[in-house]
């Protein structure tokens, strides 16, 4: 297990577009009253590497870092291609997802600092369990907002959640002014990590106690998610001793993209040797219900509603544009990052979008393969990868393909069914 953070900022094509920030409070000082101070310190680092806390380490050890490293022999059998698939396998965390990763960084700082609640959003609820679990672990308290439609399709997420001790209310909420603004604009809105974030924020500003932690979108827990490009280079490298052709990266690294956070894992260990020409290529799969990176427009605008954030630039939707309540829930936002943005608009990373049929059509192809169950965000995933092997064997190429397994699919079994097989 790797034993520091990789600090990827200085890699980057570009410097990351100035923020707009003119609301009073700021933005800024929004930020350094609810987040705990490392890690705002941590979003503006110049050091290369950052040491991982021991109690961090040893939590993540327990946890079960470093996750594996899975060849999908039977699935390449099954498609009858010569391409070499990986899944790097985030599924098999205590809470089914990569999410823990920063979950625990951001806890032990918040305790560390005197903190004693956890505040914070989820979207399909892996982030909120993350929360939860690592709440726990340091002794605090966890309030979480969930997004409505997802809470409703994905109930055993807030049970969970509560088995912790944690307490889930459902976005947009009636306990915040934007809450109840929304609710009163739009009485059956779904919600959407929009609607959360602006919740939990309001929320944490009312607690002097509390901590706000963000589940992506922020340099911190890109940082903190690098564990996983750390670890498929160095496992790519000794565990299965084959000669991959480029230096233990393979050809294709291929996440899902909500808020960026297992897709700049996966990649920011590598941005430095793509920018030296290595032949490497990093996909971002999105889905249709929040289409940025693939039909939205690269301007300023924030990730919530309510005001709390500034204005980045980035890909977008929006600030009106309202996801549908598909079982995508950690995809579905109307802002992307200004760091996965950059990306894009630099043409360092490539991105496609596929809509919920083909996103779990591909999650059962690999369970009916592999015997892995994957959440609908990461089965977008494994459809890009599809679509990677179907081009690579038409040129009879035989790439090296990572997919990031990026969440467990046991609780979004019934999407699954809904879907694939009451339609």
């Amino acid at each position: 297990m790797p034993t520091h953070w990789y600090n990827f900022l200085a890699d980057l094509p570009g410097p990351m577009p100035e923020i707009r920030d003119s609301g009073s409070p700021t933005a800024a000082e929004i930020s350094a009253r609810i987040r705990p101070r490392v890690l705002v310190e941590q979003n503006g680092s110049d050091e290369q590497w950052i040491t991982i806390p021991e109690p961090v380490m040893e939590r993540l050890r327990q946890c079960g870092r470093p996750t594996p490293l899975h060849r999908a022999h039977q699935l390449e059998k099954y498609l009858g291609t010569g391409a070499r698939i990986y899944l790097k396998r985030e599924d098999v965390l205590p809470t089914g997802s990569f999410k823990l990763n920063t979950a625990i960084a951001q806890a032990y700082y918040a305790a560390e600092e005197g903190r004693t609640t956890l505040v914070t959003e989820t979207g399909a609820g892996q982030w909120g369990m993350s929360v939860a679990l690592a709440a726990k672990m340091f002794g605090l308290r966890a309030e979480i907002f969930m997004v409505r439609c997802s809470l409703e399709q994905k109930p055993y997420r807030r049970h969970y959640m509560e088995l912790l001790g944690a307490e889930v209310r459902p976005s947009p909420s009636t306990h915040t002014a934007i809450g109840r603004k929304i609710l009163g604009e739009n009485p059956g809105h779904p919600g959407s990590l929009g609607t959360a974030i602006s919740d939990a924020i309001e929320h944490a500003l009312g607690n002097p106690c509390a901590a706000y932690l963000a589940g992506s979108g922020m340099p911190h827990v890109y940082l903190h998610q690098t564990l996983l490009g750390l670890e498929v280079a160095q496992q790519l490298k000794t565990t299965h001793g084959e000669d991959l052709g480029v230096d233990g990266r393979g050809d294709h690294l291929i996440a899902c993209s909500g808020g960026g956070s297992n897709l700049c894992g996966l990649i920011g260990p590598h941005l430095r040797a793509k920018a030296d020409g290595a032949d490497l290529r990093f996909l971002a799969a999105e889905s249709t219900a929040a289409p940025r990176l693939t039909q939205g427009v690269y301007e300023y605008g924030r990730t919530d509603l309510g005001g709390y954030t500034p204005e980045v630039l980035g890909y977008t939707m929006g600030e009106s544009f309202i996801p549908p309540p598909n079982h995508v829930g950690g995809l579905r936002n109307h802002h992307s990052s200004a760091l996965v943005s950059l990306l894009r608009h630099e043409g360092v990373l490539d991105a496609v979008a596929f809509d919920q049929r083909t996103a779990l059509e591909a999650g059962r192809l690999l369970l009916r393969t592999e015997g892995l169950l994957l959440a609908p965000e990461a089965g977008h995933a494994v459809a890009a990868a599809l679509d990677v092997v179907a081009k690579a064997d038409a040129e009879n190429a035989e790439p090296v393909i990572v997919v990031l397994a990026s969440g467990s699919g046991f609780l979004d079994l019934q999407g699954y069914n809904e879907v694939l097989l009451d339609a």
